[in-house]
């Protein structure tokens, strides 16, 4: 009688397990429709007139190492070519005090930037999306500003990269 108890028991536990085994996981949290398997990622213009030169350079290579290097795409040369594309253009980039110091000097400054993106399937005939992406990331002014004011900058990037590849993989 235990034996058949014992039976009930472990047969649908094994049942269960085996199930959980066959779904699907993917580390990154997304999974990718297995028709995308190229992106077209272009340079996004700097129209913020922030003054740093590889400000689009540098988000470039964030969306490629989230969308490229973090997933299974590849990155493609030719949007005509591709299975998804996402494009856009930075468009402001503001550097302020932050927190001000004893002296009425400001201690921290924190840079901000908004950058406007539209992502879309090329099967489709209308994007995805199209909107903001703001990212910030503050800096000790006193320290090292001028190098500091890039590590802001590239920090607040790549939150915006996080944020569109998030937003891009949130219905596949």
């Amino acid at each position: 009688m235990g034996f058949n108890r014992l039976k009930f028991i472990i047969i649908p536990l094994v049942v269960v397990l085996t199930a959980a085994g066959c779904i699907s996981y993917s580390f990154t949290g997304t999974s990718i429709p297995a028709d995308v398997r190229t992106i077209y990622i272009p340079f996004f213009p700097d129209r913020s007139q922030s003054g740093l030169g590889d400000l689009s350079d540098r988000l470039n290579r964030a969306l490629i190492n989230r969308f490229v290097n973090q997933s299974r795409l590849s990155l493609s040369n030719d949007q005509d070519e591709s299975d998804a594309f996402v494009e856009g253009a930075i468009q402001s980039y503001v550097t302020r005090p932050f927190s001000i110091g004893g002296d009425q000097q400001a201690n921290l400054n924190e840079v901000q930037i908004t950058v406007r993106a539209t992502f879309q399937y090329a099967r489709d005939d209308s994007p995805l999306w199209t909107k903001n992406f703001n990212g910030s990331a503050t800096y000790d002014v006193l320290e090292n500003p001028v190098d500091g004011e890039i590590e802001a900058a590239e920090a607040a990037l790549q939150q915006i990269s996080n944020n569109m590849f998030n937003d891009a993989v949130s219905s596949w």
